[in-house]
C-alpha cells in the first residue's frame, strides 16, 4: 500500500488512537496514535500505513486543519428556501448554490418531524463531512415548524 492524500473527518478519537474517514472515497483509516485529533475535526492530510500488515495508518502530513461549526440557528429559512421546499415532495431535498458561495440543502418534511429532522442533522457525522467535501467551515440549520421547511446551509466563511 502506498500513502493516500485528501480530506479526512476524524470519527472517533481517544488517547491512544483515532480513526479518520475519507469525504470522498469514504473509506477508514484506523490511526495508531491520536496526534491530539478531536472527533469532527477536518483534516487536509496524508497518511501513510503501517508495516507490516498496513492495516494501520500513521499521520505522516497535514496541509490544514479546521472544525467546522454546526449551529442550530434561531433564523427562519429564506423565501428562496420556503419557495424550493413548496416545490419538493415530502421527504425530498433540494439543492441549490448560495449566492456568492456555498451551498443549500431544504428538505421538506411532515410539519411534526421538522424538530426531529433538524437534530438528526445537527449531530449527523455526515453533516461535517458533506461540508468538509464543500469547502464549508460552518452549516447552519434553519427550520420553520409550521410548513415544514428544514434548510441547511453550507458556509464558506
Amino acid at each position: 500500500m502506498t500513502e493516500t492524500t485528501g480530506t479526512f473527518v476524524v470519527t472517533h478519537a481517544d488517547d491512544d488512537s483515532a480513526v479518520v474517514r475519507n469525504v470522498e472515497t469514504a473509506r477508514v483509516h484506523t490511526l495508531t496514535s491520536n496526534p491530539e485529533l478531536r472527533e469532527r475535526e477536518v483534516l487536509e492530510a496524508t497518511l501513510a500505513p503501517e508495516p507490516p500488515l498496513n492495516v494501520a495508518w500513521e499521520l505522516v502530513d497535514v496541509a490544514e486543519r479546521r472544525t467546522v461549526d454546526v449551529v442550530d440557528s434561531d433564523l427562519a429559512p429564506t423565501t428562496r428556501s420556503r419557495s424550493a421546499a413548496a416545490e419538493t415532495p415530502v421527504g425530498e431535498v433540494t439543492t441549490f448554490e448560495r449566492a456568492g458561495s456555498g451551498e443549500i440543502h431544504v428538505l421538506s418534511v411532515p410539519p411534526s418531524d421538522v424538530e426531529d429532522a433538524a437534530a438528526d442533522v445537527l449531530t449527523d457525522p455526515e453533516t461535517v463531512a458533506r461540508a468538509a467535501r464543500l469547502g464549508a467551515v460552518r452549516v447552519e440549520v434553519r427550520r420553520d415548524t409550521d410548513e415544514g421547511v428544514l434548510s441547511v446551509r453550507y458556509l464558506p466563511e
